[in-house]
């Protein structure tokens, strides 16, 4: 696979500051049921790192001490670290509000007939990925047979209440090397074909910029097209985006425990801006992040084009 942090490191990006920090996002490992194309983390069937119960506690400690309002779990499939359940009640206890990043086949694999049910009794909010309303692009995008699994996950959701009074936003990314289109006329189409076609209801579309970093990035590399992406990135640099980039008010942590600006940052290894080396959560607690620097690159670009784009979709 292709590094692309050298082609990234050198950079003009506007330098940023943290605002004040509500939202906490958690990988809890890399082990995934699927191995899409667009992925930035490389997750996979086979990839064995998960975060340990140590660290998740850590993770509580901190989340006590700073007041943080939201936990946002991400992979790989975030319900495939044995603690899932266990991460989502603590967090339930404290009033804390629980995201689950949520790939859909996940609810349809053996072992997990009961996850769905679960979501739905803890108010979880789920956004799932779809990368298309077609059958050919998103098989083609995370593998055969994955969009009929994913129709039949949503009607499952649909049933317990998801789409309706519980959350379901639905995750749209590019097939290759271009900015997605309009969220809110994209929202309109997926939301008429998947009524009409399937009868399946969600609370919202969130359009997200494919990230030239790990697996996506070494494959712009591969077909000779990284540079040219780059390009439509910074050309399409809309500075009015930079007051709403998630990494203002979101903090990521990795598997380990590690914290970083960003998603995005944690797979380029790029240490927090408040210090020069990686961090641990548990030697976090006391810190005030508000007005921190913020570690920037040139895969910074991919938040700022067009329309935006941050793990709550579209920023403008």
């Amino acid at each position: 696979m292709h590094s692309t942090i050298e082609k990234l490191s050198v950079t003009d990006f506007p330098s940023i500051q943290r605002g004040k920090l509500e939202t906490l996002q958690v990988n809890l490992g890399y082990l995934c049921n699927l191995s899409c194309l667009h992925c930035h983390v490389n997750a996979g069937p086979t990839r064995k790192e998960l975060m340990n119960k140590q660290t998740i506690d850590d993770v509580f400690a901190f989340i006590d001490q700073q007041g943080i309002k939201t936990l946002d779990l991400t992979g790989g499939a975030p319900e495939m670290n044995p603690h899932f359940e266990y991460v989502v009640l603590e967090a339930v206890k404290r009033g804390v509000t629980v995201i689950d990043r949520c790939n859909l086949t996940i609810l349809e694999e053996p072992g997990y007939e009961q996850l769905a049910q679960f979501l739905a009794d803890n108010n979880v909010q789920i956004v799932a990925s779809l990368p298309c309303y077609s059958s050919d692009n998103v098989d083609a995008q995370r593998g055969n047979g994955v969009f009929d699994k994913s129709i039949t996950a949503l009607q499952k959701l649909n049933g317990l209440g998801y789409g309706k009074n519980l959350q379901l936003d639905l995750v749209y990314n590019p097939q290759g090397a271009q900015l997605p289109p309009n969220q809110v006329e994209l929202e309109r189409e997926y939301k008429q074909h998947l009524q009409d076609n399937f009868g399946i209801e969600f609370s919202r579309l969130l359009t997200i910029t494919n990230m030239p970093i790990k697996r996506f990035g070494s494959t712009l590399i591969s077909k000779g097209e990284f540079e040219t992406y780059m390009d439509v990135l910074k050309a399409a640099y809309q500075s009015v985006n930079l007051d709403g980039v998630m990494c203002k008010s979101i903090l990521s942590v990795d598997w380990q425990g590690f914290v970083y600006d960003c998603d995005f940052n944690q797979m380029l290894e790029l240490p927090a801006g408040f210090s020069p080396v990686k961090q641990h959560i548990s030697d976090c607690l006391g810190v005030d992040f508000k007005q921190k620097p913020i570690t920037i690159a040139d895969h910074c670009y991919g938040c700022t084009a067009g329309g935006g784009s941050s793990c709550g979709g579209s920023l403008t």
